[in-house]
């Protein structure tokens, strides 16, 4: 999991899409639920600490609130208590305690979660008083921590969303009794550390077991089956992606789809029922697993030919795994080349893992590929990936994958912060290539 940094250099990958649309991305209210989305005020000096803590709640299923210091704490309080309160003790720890005398005053009675580097005294004195003002203060978080800790606050608080569990379904269930959702995550350009586009991933919504994961109804599932739950994904992404724009944030939509499915499903003909509705058309790409597609590279080159009238495009997943094989290749029919998290996990500190994602990323640029990164969930990893020269990111670190409901209310609710803030943000969003 990845630590909380301790510098905002550091910080920067989580931040990304604080700087791309004024703020974090996060994981939304169920449809009709929004007045009991759980809501949290982060308060912390450094701001890409308050965006790296908002993606980690957001991803599970909490609103945040982010403030500098507590100038705005009072009025906001008398507004909506938050039901959980994660407050920074700086170098000044004065700053703290008029923070935890505003929500004493202020009536509010919900957890206060301190988290700071200091030392133990100032710690307990500012937890003591905060207990003065008959507060609930929980256990001192010290920096840098690990992203399960906060995610182990949340599960004892027994705020956010259930945790996925572990069963098994049949996939033509799911879909004649419309089980299926889809929930995006961000794509991040990691050098410009701008949110650049979302990939679809299927849930399964079970009445009794609650969410389920792919690993649930995909294994066993039949070729028809997968046939249609790719053209729904395919219909699904495209109408997520024709939302978003609406809201002036033009994302290059991905969708997975098995090669079975790709050759059979008329792609065309689904792309032109929502292209000719966006106002600015920003593509598609289409993942298709390595060991799937790289046997028969003629296929992948006449099915790029057929797409790419239409700006859309074909793209490797779990790149990598077959490298010996394609080291040999001169050219490979794809726009992105998706590394395996094997050699993404521990790339910036493991000395054997890191000069081999280093020979996967060169090994895409020279294909004239775009190197995107799955599964980073460290801070040094990302930062390590950037060194290296890769492109794209996606992983626990940048933004979970979200029910489109909140993706959706989330990009509109920083869309708003970024007007209020800048007069001429719309017309930034809107000149911002995807």
């Amino acid at each position: 999991m990845s630590p909380v940094p301790a510098q905002p250099s550091s910080a920067a990958p989580a931040a990304a899409l604080g700087g791309s649309l004024g703020g974090p991305l996060g994981v939304a209210p169920e449809p009709g639920g929004e007045a009991h989305t759980p809501l949290c005020y982060v308060i912390d000096t450094d701001a890409s600490i308050r965006q790296f803590l908002s993606l980690i709640l957001h991803g599970a299923g909490i609103d945040t609130e982010e403030f500098a210091d507590g100038n705005a704490l009072r009025a906001a309080v008398s507004q909506r208590a938050p039901d959980v309160v994660f407050l920074d003790i700086p170098l000044e720890s004065a700053e703290a305690i008029a923070c935890v005398v505003v929500l004493g005053a202020c009536s509010y009675r919900g957890p206060v979660q301190l988290m700071s580097g200091r030392g133990s005294a100032v710690l307990a004195h500012v937890k003591s008083i905060g207990e003065q003002q008959h507060l609930r203060m929980l256990p001192v978080l010290r920096k840098p921590f690990e992203t399960n800790v906060i995610l182990k606050v949340l599960e004892d608080l027994k705020l956010g969303h259930p945790p996925a569990v572990a069963g098994r379904i049949d996939l033509d269930e799911a879909l004649k009794k419309n089980w299926i959702e889809f929930w995006y995550q961000p794509k991040i350009d990691l050098r410009k550390k701008q949110l650049i586009g979302a990939e679809a991933f299927a849930r399964a919504r079970h009445p009794t077991d609650g969410l389920l994961m792919p690993s649930a109804f995909m294994p066993g599932a039949s070729e028809s089956s997968l046939i249609t739950l790719s053209e729904m994904a395919l219909s699904r992404a495209l109408q997520a992606g024709l939302n978003f724009s609406k809201l002036g944030v033009n994302l290059r939509m991905a969708v997975n789809i098995p090669v079975i499915a790709l050759v059979k499903l008329d792609v065309p003909d689904i792309v032109r029922t929502y292209r000719s509705q966006y106002e600015k058309w920003p593509g598609l790409i289409i993942d298709v697993a390595e060991e799937q597609i790289v046997t028969d590279l003629a296929l992948a080159t006449d099915i790029t030919k057929k797409l790419q009238p239409l700006n859309v495009q074909l793209a490797i997943d779990d790149f990598g795994r077959g490298y010996s094989s394609l080291v040999r290749l001169k050219s490979l029919p794809f726009a992105e080349l998706k590394l395996d998290r094997t050699f993404v996990a521990d790339c910036g500190t493991d000395k054997v893992n890191a000069p081999l994602c280093k020979t996967v990323i060169d090994l895409a640029h020279n294909f004239n590929s775009i190197a995107v990164a799955i599964g980073i969930e460290k801070a040094s990893d990302a930062l390590a990936l950037v060194s290296m020269g890769c492109d794209y990111g996606q992983g626990f670190l940048l933004g979970q994958p979200m029910p489109e409901e909140r993706f959706t209310s989330l990009l509109r609710q920083r869309t708003t912060t970024k007007m209020r803030q800048d007069p001429d943000a719309p017309r930034a969003l809107e000149k911002r290539p995807a």
